[in-house]
């Protein structure tokens, strides 16, 4: 699963990285980002790509209750194209949620260990993700899921779930504006080559989501 994660660069790397040509809105770089909070994401609209903020928790476009997102912050990637929640979106609202390392709790008999995980190779990267529009009683929300895989051969022993981080030769073909069938979307990602990761153990300080400062990332002394 994917349940915390951060983003630290500035706007102008974000921008250049992802060939952005619009400023970013109320962008904030954070040490400890998690569900119910407004996380930065890419679109294509037709006509260029965008980076906005949407809230971390999917409320589909069909809900009476906004509460639902808490249970929807991650999406499995290998029934998404079937469930009613996310088959439309896996046709046509893809996104890129923008992020530079993920937290994950390894289990142990001494307790949850927290781990910061990130790419060996590249600094920022994107999840696959999935977005929808909320409607209910004159309030709108904008909202996006992570799709999730199973673990691979690096993440196994931390976790039976990763997010999907897409290789960069493939964020703008998960963002296409082209309708797909939504097991279209499903094969894409099964397809996907994991890149390396690396990790290293944080202190338990990042498992209180209103910590956000430079102590959540500080590596924990052997």
């Amino acid at each position: 699963m994917c349940g915390r994660y951060t983003l630290l660069a500035d706007e102008l790397e974000i921008l250049e990285e992802f060939g952005i040509e619009r400023g970013i809105e109320n962008y904030h770089p954070s040490y400890n980002i998690a569900p119910g909070q407004d996380v930065l994401a890419i679109i294509h609209d037709g006509n260029e790509k965008r980076a906005g903020h949407l809230r971390w928790g999917l409320v589909p476009s069909w809900a009476n209750d906004e509460k639902i997102g808490y249970k929807m912050i991650n999406a499995r990637s290998e029934s998404a194209h079937e469930k009613p929640s996310f088959k439309k979106l896996m046709a046509r609202k893809r996104c890129l949620v923008v992020a530079d390392s993920f937290y994950e709790w390894q289990v142990s008999e001494n307790g949850k260990q927290p781990k910061r995980i990130h790419l060996a190779n590249r600094k920022l990267f994107a999840f696959a993700g999935l977005w929808d529009k909320w409607n209910h009683e004159g309030k709108s929300l904008f909202t996006c899921t992570i799709l999730t895989r199973e673990a691979n051969s690096f993440m196994q022993d931390i976790h039976h779930r990763m997010p999907i981080i897409l290789p960069k030769a493939s964020e703008d073909q998960w963002i296409t504006p082209e309708t797909l069938k939504p097991i279209e979307a499903q094969e894409f990602l099964y397809q996907l080559q994991p890149e390396e990761l690396t990790a290293y153990n944080v202190s338990s300080y990042v498992n209180i989501a209103k910590n956000n400062d430079e102590s959540c990332i500080a590596p924990l002394a052997d």
